[in-house]
């Protein structure tokens, strides 16, 4: 007897590779849709290919589009595939508008919806992505939280304790997994790019907040290059980014930095790994970075993961601010090293992925009795 299929939505780099766990559990089971958000081959195709994933049933190429435009292509699409093949449940993870497209159109047809990652905030009405994992928060059967920190924002907000389950997060096993695999060819990179172990930062500017005000994004270009005095200063530059970075006429500002194009994930985990320091406005890369222990500078007005900010993470604007913290992380870097070293991921262990089909496979028998 033929198993009941699983929809995997998908949409963005992040989801991918969260997701890649628990797809490859549900082997046959999984009915993988990519929504093309991240539309760029660098960004989600190489992802993809490169963690041994299925061929997407579907590729709904809604990237490129508007917020609302986005959100709508993934209703429309995923209502029209789920019509021809009906599947006992619709697994999302995270925030993005594919998510929130996701988890709509499961409401609308009455599929259980499955969220993974569920219970973030950061209490800033500003955020999109804030608006959109409290929507699919609420409309979820079940809600996998990945840290009691975020079980108690879901009670709080009033979702039942039986829609929620603590799972860990499933990043732990990922990024565990390529450093184990990666060590040599993480130093062979390093070589290659003249670098130092320790003695290197990387950067990665993605967000609207960071990329579409270009006061904003000179300051940080600024920043970054006042850092690039000190040590080197990797940038793989996002689309989005580099994009912005031309239509405000700043790619002079690019000089002192070391550009990547946007990197295969196991060799920027490697590179992370190694380096003094990061600075993201990535949520992603401040869970990851309490996995390879090395401190970020998380470049953000807020964060909807406080289980890492004073340890793993630093909270700093574009500004002076930034750059005193930076270089004070530097002039610490092997105390800081030695300390992070210490201290275990507050994002569980390695064993989240299988957290969450167990609860998945629950709901499912739940459902069908």
């Amino acid at each position: 007897m033929r198993q009941p299929r699983i929809a995997v939505v998908v949409g963005t780099r992040p989801e991918i590779i969260k997701m890649a766990e628990i797809v490859q559990l549900l082997g046959p089971r999984a009915m993988l849709v990519h929504s093309g958000q991240h539309w760029d081959d660098a960004m989600s195709g190489a992802f993809l290919r490169g963690l041994g994933l299925p061929a997407p049933v579907a590729s709904l190429a809604v990237g490129g589009q508007t917020r609302a435009m986005q959100i709508a292509e993934t209703i429309r699409g995923l209502e029209s595939l789920f019509d021809r093949e009906r599947p006992a449940a619709v697994v999302v993870q995270g925030d993005t508008n594919t998510v929130v497209g996701g988890a709509i159109t499961a409401n609308a047809l009455e599929i259980p919806l499955v969220h993974v990652e569920a219970g973030l905030r950061s209490f800033d009405r500003r955020m999109p992505e804030e608006h959109n994992r409290v929507v699919t928060d609420h409309l979820a059967d079940l809600c996998l939280a990945p840290t009691t920190n975020s079980r108690d924002n879901l009670l709080a907000e009033g979702i039942p304790a039986d829609r929620i389950s603590v799972t860990g997060n499933t990043i732990v096993g990922a990024v565990a997994a390529v450093l184990r695999a990666t060590l040599e060819t993480t130093y062979a990179r390093i070589e290659e790019l003249g670098l130092t172990p320790d003695d290197f930062v990387v950067a990665t500017i993605h967000r609207p907040e960071n990329t579409d005000d270009p006061r904003r994004l000179t300051t940080l270009l600024d920043n970054l290059a006042a850092i690039a005095e000190r040590t080197r200063v990797l940038l793989p530059l996002h689309p989005r980014t580099r994009g912005r970075i031309a239509s405000f006429g700043l790619d002079a500002k690019l000089a002192p930095l070391t550009l990547l194009d946007p990197l295969p994930y196991d060799e920027f985990v490697g590179l992370c790994a190694q380096a003094a320091f990061t600075i993201s406005d990535s949520g992603g890369i401040q869970e990851e970075a309490s996995v390879w222990r090395r401190p970020v500078i998380v470049v953000r007005r807020s964060t909807e993961r406080p289980e890492v900010i004073g340890t793993f993470a630093h909270l700093c604007e574009p500004g002076h601010g930034l750059v005193r913290e930076a270089l004070a992380l530097y002039a610490a870097k092997e105390f800081t090293i030695a300390q992070l070293a210490q201290l275990p991921s507050p994002y569980g262990d390695e064993h989240a992925a299988q957290r969450c089909l167990d609860a998945l496979d629950q709901l499912v028998e739940n459902r069908c009795v």
